[in-house]
């Protein structure tokens, strides 16, 4: 019987090894972060562009949510501590989430939305990432040619044989359609379309619609020869792209300030375009785009 017991022994606290190596995985999770974004192109690429640089500078393992749905869903998200970070629009933030009135001033924009979250969100708004990203009201481009369209203005004694198809989002907030359609004296043939982001240039292509709501860093504009108008009554405020961050995410890793702080700056509208581009109009993947850009900036 020697044998039997001492087998037995050995089992037992092989077992308890066991039982207590597998709780340890449950308990000690490697640390991470999480980054989101919302359902466009571009913030696929901005989120993909913070994962990795986070990555490479800091070691933190990064996972992805992307494509979550629009501003009020990420910040939604942010708070509940489902997302560690994600880009952020200023004049979006200000109007959309904050619900104070807007500013042309792009300094007093990032100002008020910097204090605001800090004060109501307990979330801190980091330095610019360099490019502004507005509404952009675009139409076909041999409309343009044919009617002479250049300015918003423009399109006014067009409207009512326009077909008009605007996110949902921007159909809602307070920085969206209606006021801009009312500081414009615009009035369509029929209430707006609701569209999705991704159908809305190929909708305008397709002469589904005459005039959508796009972004002006979008890619697919200059590709499929589309013009932007002119926002000549400065009707929407400045739109800088900021990374948000909840605070705990900092105290957790203190070096998550300093790789943020590479990016500050670094992307021009320009580029923030030929990057749309390169995933929008030439299919080429996020990771691979986000990679040569780094590089690029040596990042």
């Amino acid at each position: 019987m020697p044998f039997s017991s001492a087998f037995t022994l050995r089992s037992l606290r092989l077992g308890v090894i066991v039982f207590l190596l597998l709780c340890g995985c449950g308990k000690n999770q490697k640390p991470h972060l999480t980054i989101g974004s919302k359902f466009f192109t571009e913030q696929v690429i901005l989120a993909e562009l913070l994962a990795q640089h986070i990555e490479a500078r800091t070691g933190v393992h990064v996972d992805r949510k992307s494509n979550l749905g629009g501003t009020l869903l990420c910040q939604k998200a942010l708070l509940a501590g489902d997302l560690d970070l994600y880009v952020e629009y200023t004049g979006t933030a200000l109007t959309a989430v904050l619900n104070e009135s807007p500013s042309r001033d792009p300094h007093d924009v990032y100002n008020r939305v910097k204090q605001g979250y800090s004060q109501r969100f307990n979330l801190e708004v980091t330095e610019p990432l360099g490019f502004e990203n507005t509404f952009a009201m675009v139409v076909r481009g041999d409309d343009a040619q044919r009617l002479h369209l250049r300015n918003t203005s423009d399109i006014v004694p067009y409207a009512p044989k326009m077909r008009a198809g605007f996110g949902y989002e921007f159909l809602e907030r307070p920085d969206g359609f209606r006021g801009w359609s009312q500081i414009y004296g615009l009035h369509f043939s029929a209430q707006p379309s609701v569209m999705d982001l991704g159908l809305i240039y190929r909708a305008l292509v397709d002469k589904k619609v005459d005039i959508v709501a796009g972004n002006s860093t979008d890619g697919l504009i200059e590709t499929l020869h589309l013009v932007p108008l002119v926002d000549d009554k400065h009707y929407f405020p400045p739109y800088d792209a900021v990374p948000i961050v909840r605070r705990d995410a900092f105290a957790k890793f203190p070096q998550l300030h300093a790789a943020l702080s590479d990016l500050a700056n670094k992307i021009s509208a320009e580029e923030m375009r030929h990057l749309n581009s390169e995933v929008d109009a030439n299919q080429r993947d996020p990771a691979v785009v986000v990679r040569a850009f780094r590089a690029s900036k040596s990042l």
